[in-house]
């Protein structure tokens, strides 16, 4: 059965056409600073703030629309540093914040961060040169002279654990933190297919060939951009010879060996997870 990792926004509708700035007096807000949100505390804490953050003496640039949440329109908007929080507010990064808040506010704030980015970096158009503008109708911006339609950039990677009898094979790039080993990743190339991404990914970086790949599910991942589409396949042939590169350490470790892993916010540990329920 397909895995359908929490990341996913399910609580908040994209609704089109954004609806007029003053049409909905109850509005929602995410208040991102780079790639933290701020949480409102309490006993159960939040990213989602009712309150305009104008009323809180912040200054803020426009909001950016996220969505419908059921009828309140729910916005993003960027905090500038060195601007006054609202009282008892503090900054954290998405990630953080997994195990502490509703695993759907994660999601919504990974999000907010990701369109805010979007936002930010598609100011001009990358053809001409020229200012573009938001559309009203759908997540895109227009440019303003050359009329070029820039969407949302979804980069595809593909992220796969190599079943080999009761063993599966884990690696550690340079990247990780201390000790942790996780599944083989990358990015898919244009041009290519995601089968073709496994087997080159595999080889690239692990020197080994796999075979009966079948597909597990997918996570956006929003870091900025990422969508992550995971994958399970049986080792076929080869030793494994690392690259040096990408990845320092690889080797294949039974259910009772593993070292030490990914988060749980991460498809990387739902594929290791569901291999050693042994529902994979």
């Amino acid at each position: 059965m397909p895995h359908t990792p929490f990341l996913s926004v399910t609580n908040l509708a994209p609704t089109f056409p954004e609806p007029a700035f003053d049409q909905h007096e109850k509005k929602q807000w995410i208040l991102a600073r780079g790639q933290t949100v701020a949480v409102r505390p309490g006993r159960v804490p939040s990213v989602i703030w009712d309150a305009d953050p104008a009323s809180s003496g912040s200054c803020r640039k426009s909001p950016v629309y996220l969505g419908m949440m059921e009828t309140v329109p729910c916005y993003a908007t960027e905090h500038p540093a060195g601007a006054p929080l609202p009282a008892g507010a503090f900054l954290s990064g998405p990630r953080e914040l997994f195990g502490k808040i509703p695993e759907q506010e994660v999601a919504l704030a990974a999000y907010a961060i990701r369109i805010l980015d979007y936002d930010r970096t598609t100011r001009f158009c990358g053809r001409c040169g020229m200012a573009t503008r938001p559309l009203r109708s759908e997540r895109a911006k227009l440019c303003t002279d050359c009329n070029r339609i820039i969407y949302p950039r979804i980069s595809p990677a593909i992220i796969v654990l190599i079943k080999k009898g009761n063993e599966v094979l884990l690696a550690r790039s340079p990247r990780f933190p201390e000790k942790i080993y996780s599944v083989i990743a990358g990015f898919v190339e244009p041009g290519e297919n995601l089968e073709a991404a496994v087997h080159r990914e595999v080889h690239e970086e692990v020197g080994i060939a796999v075979e009966n790949i079948r597909y597990f599910g997918s996570e956006p991942w929003p870091f900025p951009d990422s969508l992550m589409l995971g994958f399970v396949a049986d080792y076929a042939v080869g030793e494994i010879t690392i690259d040096n590169h990408e990845i320092e350490d690889a080797g294949w470790f039974g259910r009772e060996s593993l070292p030490s892993l990914p988060s749980h916010m991460s498809i990387s540990r739902a594929l290791i997870e569901a291999w050693r329920r042994g529902d994979i």
